[in-house]
């Protein structure tokens, strides 16, 4: 069995899915729509210049249109369809469009909403994250308990690396702490501190936005980041999108939770290899292919020939 994985911010790169959209009709289809959406998008994603694609209301929707355009040429290319999806939080919005529970205009609309409001939530320099390196997440999590202010648990990538997000001076609190146990704390370079209770206001932005479109029937299962299990119906998607907006990201779990349901393959569609770079730290013996361009969908027909 298959599953699709569809990468979150900081995968972006100028020229992402251009090679698909040139070699693919579907991905060509797939750039109009995101144009027709949010008109220019698609200029930014194959010119640039690379500060403005970092724009996290531009990033976000140009994420999702690289990757939908790789995954529907890798779909016509080999006439596959895979058992489940996940994405890394802003992908899991890619990977509802790959279910059919989304429309790609929506879907399109919806994240560069998502983007605006996240970074509306927290005025910059307020916020701040940082990537925790160490197997001892009960103590990670206590650290952020203990410590005054807003710090909590955005991201479990994998099970030596940890993200904790909130209000600056409490991340660096905790980040000082957690050095003085032993751990390797590193901070990221980002424009607002996601996926924790800070981003409550966009969170209920977004939901207006969410239970305000049609969703469509779904023709696989997706993993939620939320809980980590499957989401079967389109009536729990609104509320699981919008919940991991101030909910921690678990993608080890949800690894683990394909790994228990048969998953042998993992094919990550978009830009970058970060999914697939996290999944061989959580499982090693997992078989991966990573979908960019026209190129990588001959080496995945010549790897299962």
């Amino acid at each position: 069995m298959i599953v699709a994985l569809f990468p979150g911010q900081n995968s972006h790169a100028v020229g992402m899915g251009t090679a698909m959209r040139d070699a693919y009709g579907v991905s060509k289809a797939v750039f109009e729509t995101a144009d027709q959406a949010l008109p220019g998008i698609t200029n930014v994603m194959a010119e640039g210049p690379l500060e403005d694609l970092t724009l996290t209301a531009n990033q976000q929707p140009a994420l999702v249109t690289a990757s939908i355009a790789a995954y529907r040429a890798w779909q016509e290319a080999t006439g596959l369809k895979p058992a489940y999806a996940v994405g890394h939080s802003l992908g899991e919005f890619s990977a509802h469009v790959a279910a059919g529970t989304l429309d790609l205009f929506d879907a399109i609309q919806l994240v560069h909403k998502r983007g605006t409001y996240m970074q509306e939530a927290v005025p910059v320099g307020l916020g701040a994250m940082a990537a925790v390196m160490g197997e001892d997440i009960a103590t990670i999590t206590q650290v952020c308990k203990d410590t005054p202010g807003v710090v909590e648990v955005a991201n479990f990538n994998a099970p030596t690396q940890t993200v904790i997000s909130g209000e600056a001076n409490a991340v660096q609190a905790a980040s000082a702490e957690l050095k003085s146990k032993g751990f390797k704390v590193i901070p990221l370079k980002v424009s607002a501190p996601f996926h924790c209770s800070l981003m409550q206001s966009a969170r209920e932005k977004l939901e207006h936005d969410l239970q305000a479109i049609q969703y469509g029937e779904m023709q696989f299962p997706v993993i939620a980041n939320y809980t980590a299990q499957e989401v079967q119906t389109p009536e729990e998607v609104a509320a699981l999108l919008s919940a991991q907006v101030t909910g921690s990201v678990r993608f080890v779990e949800s690894i683990f939770k394909l790994r228990d349901l048969g998953v042998t393959e993992f094919v990550e569609f978009g830009s970058g290899t970060v999914l697939t770079g996290l999944l061989k730290r959580i499982l090693p013996e997992a078989k991966s292919f990573n979908i960019h361009t026209p190129e990588d969908i001959q080496k995945y027909l010549e790897a299962h020939q």
